[in-house]
């Protein structure tokens, strides 16, 4: 195809060296089809300028202003010069300074009257807004041809803005753009005809033309409605054609059996399940029984009882003959699952030891620091199938790891996996198993649509019977110190009603942590100058402090990443038997730790978390019957907005509501995240929360298209799309790798 190459050549070849170069290092761009693709951030007109007062601090920003007026000061005996520019746009006042010999030039251009375009980095000296050292470009001379084009090109349009860097204005990106647009006539439209004429879309080329060169604000519009369809598009039939090749995978069914391990564990239950735990359940049952591997999602709130349910589906697959292997992220967290899934069952968890029960089946640990005897049994029980339960960490994707029937794998915080691994651990059965990956992240439907469009989703939205309510109160250490003393008290009554309590610090403070000794001065120096720049609390200190002041004379242990498994597992256990009074932790306690008796949880720093990292962690306390009390501590200022976001936290338990805020809050690729590989590249125009009718739209157009062709031989121009963008995913899975 002729279309794609011009579209592939390297910049370098259309722009120079130093360009493409300074364009490939700090914008990621290599090819024509990159730069096409890098679409102008926002449009300047030329009667409506840029508002000076709304200038945001230490960023680097594009205005266009006129010269109120400009002065040569003197300083050093007349040594030292520098020219002082104050600029006008109607709404307020800016000021340029240029120093030393680069004052000529811009003395000699910058007159009063004078239009321009200038480009810095916004800075504050002398409680002034101010730009050092811009580079400008002058938009009403006429005696320069650079200027001449310039106005030209500026004259009654709309001027694009284009995401620049400290090294590449946003108007030579723009030439650049110029350089290459030419070739946007021959971009591979990846539409099917019916399709872009039925939803009455711009041809490609042409939105391409509108995106870079608008006439008119319409032509914005247009090109943008098309632009985000296209990513929405092709990323859903990217996923609709793995959904569809793994409902061509051939799999065990794994049929429900009666009187099995599954009904006598639910005969033994102490309590019944909820309405949302047996719908999903029935779901997941109905994705087992049949001849192709389930991919199922499962979302649900902190505490509503997921481990319940993937623990029934292992159950189901132990009876019907396969063995069930469960990922999870950390130690802490696989041996917290085994604890409390051999718990659960009792002695259902002592199959084929001595006076066992029949019908029981052995569940084994598999972590990466067992010892090496421990850890043979472990590869024994589960090569043989002696063991039907296998719970562990990456050490399970391993290759010496060898099942003998592997029926289902149960991924639990699935955001900490990518999707090879997922592709690794299946790859281990003898025909593929069955997935069920679980989150506590509340996932917008949009984000699930596209991050985990490959799996179908189940939401458990109950809390179980016995759950107690949470109070969440925001405590502001540095206005009011007070409030700080009074929640060492509300943890010390706790401790009194015989309750336990956490409290957790964003940082560890320990040598290994602080290895170069002139940072931690270089930091104490900073904290000194700015509080605000202070190292954020660690745990060791807090724990410290704790024992002499606020909560001496009670049991204070801590908890972190660093410290021997073996520790970790004995401070956690005897947390759990309640020989500890108080946990200080770092944020290893935030999946999966499950301890009812501790109703209350102190966070320091709590700014310095996200809204769902604080949500996941608050989900520790109120696990009992007890009501819980999560206390969220915070210098951070009244009106910030890192303030805002704790009192976001705070006002509701709803984890959807919040990680819609989550996610306003911060960029898209942060959503997205590494783990799906290579997707965040190709999105540019889309943004997943605000996009979720385009989303879905395109979703049901993709799996339409991908059930009448999978294979998409009637659809050339998609499929050479999509292998460029799934190139690109495998290049940075390989990168990864």
């Amino acid at each position: 195809m002729e279309g794609v190459s011009s579209l592939d050549e390297p910049l370098k070849k259309l722009l120079g060296g130093a360009t493409a170069k300074v364009m490939a290092e700090h914008l990621d761009l290599h090819t024509v089809g990159d730069l096409l693709h890098h679409y102008p951030r926002r449009y300047e007109e030329r009667g409506k300028l840029t508002a000076l007062t709304d200038l945001p601090l230490d960023e680097h920003v594009t205005v266009v202003a006129q010269v109120a007026d400009a002065r040569i000061l003197t300083f050093n005996n007349g040594r030292g010069k520098r020219l002082e520019v104050t600029l006008t746009d109607g709404s307020g006042r800016l000021q340029l300074v240029f120093f030393g010999h680069g004052v000529h030039k811009p003395h000699k251009e910058l007159l009063p009257g004078r239009q321009a375009m200038f480009a810095g980095k916004v800075s504050v000296f002398n409680r002034k807004m101010q730009l050092a050292h811009p580079t400008y470009q002058l938009l009403d001379a006429s005696d320069a041809d650079e200027a001449s084009e310039a106005v030209d090109a500026f004259a009654g349009r709309l001027l694009p803005i284009y995401p620049a860097c400290k090294q590449l204005d946003s108007w030579r990106i723009a030439k650049a753009v110029d350089a290459v647009l030419p070739s946007a006539r021959d971009a591979v439209d990846p539409l099917p005809a019916s399709l872009r004429e039925g939803r009455g879309f711009t041809p490609l080329p042409e939105a391409l033309l509108k995106v870079h060169r608008p006439q008119t604000r319409a032509d914005i519009e247009d090109a943008k409605a098309r632009l985000k369809w296209d990513e929405a598009f092709v990323l859903q039939v990217a996923l609709a054609r793995r959904r569809y090749a793994d409902t061509q995978l051939p799999a065990a069914a794994r049929r429900r059996v009666a009187d099995g391990l599954l009904d006598a564990f639910d005969a033994k239950l102490p309590f019944t399940l909820t309405e949302g735990q047996e719908k999903v359940s029935a779901e997941i049952f109905d994705d087992l029984a049949t001849e192709h591997p389930m991919h199922r999602l499962l979302q649900g709130e902190v505490g509503s009882g997921k481990t319940m349910v993937a623990l029934r589906a292992m159950l189901a697959v132990v009876d019907a003959g396969g063995q069930a292997a469960m990922l999870a992220p950390t130690e802490v967290l696989a041996q917290q699952h085994h604890r409390s899934i051999t718990e659960m069952m009792g002695e259902l968890a002592e199959g084929g030891m001595l006076g066992g029960p029949d019908r029981g089946t052995k569940v084994v640990l598999l972590t990466g620091s067992m010892g090496a005897a421990a850890r043979r049994q472990a590869l024994l029980d589960l090569v043989t199938g002696e063991a039907g339960i296998v719970i562990g960490t990456h050490a399970l994707i391993e290759d010496k790891v060898r099942f003998h029937d592997l029926g289902l794998v149960v991924v639990d915080e699935q955001h900490r996996f990518g999707v090879e691994q997922r592709d690794a651990l299946r790859s281990k059965g003898k025909q593929p198993p069955h997935l069920l990956v679980m989150t506590a992240t509340p996932i917008p439907r949009t984000v699930a649509m596209t991050v985990f469009g490959d799996l179908e989703t189940s939401v458990l939205d109950q809390l179980p019977a016995g759950r107690s309510p949470i109070a969440s109160h925001v405590v502001p250490a540095k206005d009011k110190p007070h409030f700080l003393a009074r929640a060492w008290e509300r943890v010390a009554e706790e401790v009194e009603n015989g309750h336990q309590a956490y409290v957790v610090c964003p940082r560890i403070g320990d040598d290994a942590e602080e290895e170069e000794k002139g940072k931690a001065k270089a930091k104490q120096k900073a904290a000194e100058e700015d509080p605000d720049k202070r190292p954020p609390l660690a745990v060791l200190e807090i724990a410290d402090e704790l024992r002499k002041g606020a909560l001496a004379g009670l049991t204070v242990e801590v908890l972190h990443g660093r410290m021997h498994p073996d520790e970790k597992d004995d401070v956690m256990r005897r947390f759990a038997a309640g020989d500890v009074d108080v946990l200080v932790a770092t944020t290893v306690i935030e999946v999966g730790v499950n301890v009812p008796n501790a109703t209350a949880m102190v966070i320091m720093d709590a700014d310095r978390f996200g809204v769902s990292q604080l949500h996941q962690l608050r989900g520790r306390v109120g696990r009992g019957s007890a009501p819980g009390l999560c206390l969220l501590v915070s210098e951070a200022h009244e009106a910030s907005p890192a303030r805002a976001r704790l009192s976001a936290v705070a006002a509701t338990l709803d984890g959807f509501e919040l990680s819609r805020i989550d996610l306003e809050q911060r960029r898209e690729g942060d959503v997205l995240g590494q783990a799906q590989s290579g997707v965040r590249s190709s999105l540019r125009m889309l943004t997943v929360i605000d996009d979720e009718e385009v989303i879905a739209a395109a979703r049901e157009e993709a799996v339409a298209i991908v059930a009448a062709d999978p294979e998409l031989e009637r659809l050339p121009e998609l499929r050479t799309v999509l292998a460029a963008l799934l190139d690109k995913e495998r290049e940075e899975y390989l990168d990864k790798g």
